[in-house]
């Protein structure tokens, strides 16, 4: 029992002092978000009782290095042809999304990369990055720097879009 009451006050805690805890986000604004710890907010769905869908903003256990108490812009979720639930690939590869949205550009290059593939390579050339990807059967090494789509150069070069974390 005092466990309950310690963690609902920490929560309690949380919110007052101005922390961005994913559980108290909207779910209109959970996707793209980091929270104070640096962790990514992530939206689940569950079924309901009478067969509907709900959702509801989780914090994921993946963990961003250099940005936190972060929710994505709508400029910047348009700029990459993203919505809050699905990706449009060609976006993501625009100037106007990888060098003014450095959240996304971080959350994708680290999706790319898992996958063994080097998201500038295969913005430029998107059948010759699989391709090496596939032949070998391993992971593609990545070059020791993002380069152009790093979050530092794409805050330092902003373009058509200036995406900065929204507050709450």
């Amino acid at each position: 029992m005092a466990f309950i009451a310690f963690l609902a006050l920490s929560l309690l805690l949380n919110g007052a002092l101005g922390e961005l805890v994913c559980e108290q986000l909207p779910v209109d604004l959970c996707s793209y978000s980091i929270a104070t710890s640096g962790k990514r907010c992530l939206l689940e769905n569950y079924a309901t009782k009478d067969g509907g869908v709900k959702y509801q903003c989780k914090t994921s256990e993946v963990v961003v290095d250099k940005l936190n108490e972060w929710i994505e812009i709508d400029e910047c979720i348009t700029a990459c042809g993203l919505s809050r639930n699905t990706v449009v690939f060609t976006k993501l590869c625009s100037k106007s999304c990888s060098q003014a949205c450095p959240n996304i550009v971080d959350l994708y290059s680290n999706l790319a990369l898992a996958e063994g593939v080097y998201l500038p390579n295969l913005c430029a050339s998107p059948r010759r990055a699989m391709y090496q990807t596939r032949s070998n059967g391993d992971a593609a090494p990545a070059p020791a720097s993002v380069g152009a789509l790093s979050p530092e150069s794409a805050i330092s070069g902003a373009a058509d879009v200036a995406c900065a974390p929204t507050s709450i």
